[in-house]
């Protein structure tokens, strides 16, 4: 889409970045000469009456929005085919990315984080717009340190029906319990889905981890977070409270507003905080509620999450019927070992396929799937047979977030009504995946693509920074990148560059009337290279006369600059034109450089001439004329010849210096 305009003034430049509805463009404001990010929907998306309610009230809901910390958003409208939202330029990086590249962050620097998006969010809860995506990646960190929040791509206001009836949407970590259970929604799930946020901040890690989005979703209603001071031994209490107030199961015991919040992460920047009542008990296993059978598993990022039942046990199925769901459940197992990437379309499968079966089946009682997490292998298999169930054969994988040896998933999910005697099967962690560790390569004076194209050889990713000027790097090539080359670190690492806008500028400094010396260091300190030309000139001899690029004007670092020196006036020998004609003697000395007055006749005879041995050149010569015979004009002796100390210049007149 690069070159495209848009509604007749957007120019659309450089790809930025892609999400589930749309693709960002950085571009141009040609009326008010200013950069912008350009959001344009994706082509199979624009046709979808739904999906563009969903773009337009995006548009509308967050331009009404001011303040520091939200994005501002310029213009929207629809171009043939094509709509499209102009929004704020940002720089920085998103929080995730950053939360990736450092780590854990100072409990000060959460808390600061945390307040401005608390801020962003009041304003937005005031219009009645709930964001309902509160997520790192919808967090920009600009180079000041200041955040903005990002993307109301799924914000609603309270009475909107745009949502299917059926779902609601969402990213799977950070949704809040009745996000995931499709019920009303209020200003406090987007405090859940900040809490969520500042406790990735705080420690590095998501709460809740798992397959697919349902297994996630499961444990957002479910399971209680570990506190962040067991990930993270340097979490601050008193801020560990804040974050687990707002993740509370029931919106009734989280802040009630954003404004609260904010009020109470100030008072903890200040000092002077209050105690937090963060009262939890452990959710019973009936309030589970059971995702609707054949939901689809969100695969990262923004999507739909179907929303939960509370009605339904399975009914009782045969032992036939129970092998035969066994073996299709063990049959999707080995398919999902070999298949990684289709992880949650096998689980959804899974979960589809009991749920027929147990429609064929009677006789064989129901039991509740116990919780398997925090326990070890002994423990497990122990929980399971107690439960009456079989434990399958507990296979081992990475795992971030769960300690070695430490069950991290299973198969069904907790607290699943499942018949007596079915295999109930679980992961162990092995700990945090060893992480590869790849150089850093040279991207100076590559174009972009070559640039991407190393970055990608070496198993990391780009980042085009701003541009920058440079003296050495051509316009166009990567003048400079902020990781040094041969640097090691982690695969995947996203490695920012900056490509060269060309020379810099310099404005040509007022050198006119300094001496040669003098304006040839003030350009060179410039700059620039000086070369110098002379000149005859009524100004003192040394003096510069003039500079080419002219005095106030740009031009690259490096380039050359002109200047005329003065080598003081030239004098010229004046022909005797007594006894000529006026018009034969004013184009005599006319072509001697001279301006002529004639004061009679002109063709008259020239009986007197103001000057008769030399004159500045360029000067006035004033002749009187008389009407009278004519002479024949004499030439002077020996024409041509150069008055003392000067030079020829034209036929009868010479240069004197």
């Amino acid at each position: 889409m690069s070159a495209m305009l848009l509604g007749g003034r957007y120019q659309v430049q450089d790809k930025i970045g892609a999400g589930g509805m749309a693709t960002v463009y950085r571009g141009l404001d040609e009326v008010l000469g200013r950069t912008v990010a350009i959001k344009t929907m994706l082509p199979q998306y624009a046709n979808d009456p739904s999906f563009a309610a969903r773009f337009k009230q995006e548009a509308q809901a967050a331009a009404a929005l001011q303040s520091p910390y939200i994005v501002s958003v310029y213009d929207w409208g629809k171009d043939a085919d094509t709509y499209y939202i102009v929004m704020e330029y940002l720089r920085g990086t998103d929080l995730k990315s950053g939360i990736r590249k450092h780590g854990a962050l100072d409990c000060k620097k959460v808390a600061q984080i945390g307040s401005q998006i608390a801020q962003a969010l009041s304003v937005a809860h005031r219009h009645d717009i709930i964001h309902r995506d509160i997520k790192p990646q919808n967090i920009m960190v600009q180079p000041d340190g200041n955040i903005k929040v990002m993307d109301f791509g799924i914000a609603r206001a309270k009475n909107s029906h745009l949502t299917q009836d059926n779902s609601v949407l969402g990213t799977a970590h950070y949704v809040s319990p009745e996000q995931t259970q499709g019920k009303e929604l209020g200003p406090t799930t987007d405090i859940y889905s900040l809490g969520i946020v500042m406790y990735e901040a705080a420690t590095g890690q998501v709460p809740f981890q798992g397959d697919d989005a349902i297994s996630v979703a499961l444990k957002q209603v479910s399971e209680q977070p570990k506190p962040p001071s067991q990930l993270n031994p340097n979490v601050d209490p008193q801020l560990e409270a804040i974050i687990l107030k707002c993740m509370q199961k029931s919106p009734a015991d989280r802040f009630q507003t954003a404004d609260e919040l904010y009020r109470t992460l100030r008072d903890y920047l200040a000092g002077r905080m209050q105690a937090v009542n963060t009262a939890t008990a452990m959710l019973p296993a009936q309030v589970t509620n059971k995702l609707e059978r054949g939901a689809k598993p969100m695969a990262g990022g923004t999507a739909t999450m179907p929303r939960t039942e509370r009605t339904g046990r399975f009914y009782a199925q045969s032992a036939t019927a129970q092998a035969a769901a066994e073996e299709a459940e063990r049959q999707s197992r080995r398919r999902r070992n070999v298949i990684l990437g289709v992880v949650g379309g096998i689980a959804a499968a899974a979960i589809v396929i009991f749920a027929l079966v147990s429609l064929l089946g009677s006789g064989t009682a129901m039991r509740t799937v116990p919780n398997l997490a925090t326990l070890t292998v002994e423990q497990a298999e122990e929980a399971i047979e107690e439960a009456g169930f079989v434990p399958g054969e507990p296979e081992y994988t990475y795992n971030d977030s769960v300690d070695k040896g430490i069950v991290c998933e299973q198969d069904p999910a907790a607290y699943r009504e499942m018949p007596e005697g079915s295999v109930i099967n679980f992961k162990v962690s092995n700990g945090p995946a060893p992480i590869e560790q790849v150089e850093v390569p040279d991207l100076r004076n590559k174009t972009q693509e070559e640039a991407e194209e190393a970055l990608k050889d070496a198993k990391l990713t780009g980042n085009r920074g701003a541009d920058e000027e440079s003296d050495e790097v051509d316009e166009g090539k990567v003048a400079s990148q902020d990781t040094e080359p041969g640097a090691m670190v982690d695969a995947g690492t996203a490695i920012t560059y900056h490509i060269s806008s060309g020379a810099s500028q310099k404005v040509i400094p007022n050198v006119v009337g300094d001496s040669q010396s003098s304006a040839t260091k003030r350009l060179e300190d410039e700059g620039f290279v000086v070369q110098v030309s002379q000149q005859h000139s009524d100004k003192p001899e040394g003096t510069v006369t003039a500079v080419n690029p002219g005095v106030g004007e740009s031009a690259p670092a490096g380039s050359t600059v002109t200047i005329t020196v003065s080598i003081g006036v030239q004098y010229v020998n004046v022909t005797n034109v007594i006894g000529w004609t006026g018009s034969q003697a004013s184009t005599a000395l006319r072509n001697s450089g001279f301006t002529v007055n004639i004061n009679g006749p002109s063709d008259g005879i020239v009986v007197w001439q103001s000057a008769t041995d030399s004159a500045p050149y360029g000067s006035t010569i004033t002749l009187t004329t008389e009407e009278q015979q004519a002479q024949e004009p004499t030439e002077p002796e020996n024409p041509g010849t150069p008055s003392e100390g000067g030079e020829t210049i034209g036929e009868g007149a010479t240069v004197t210096q």
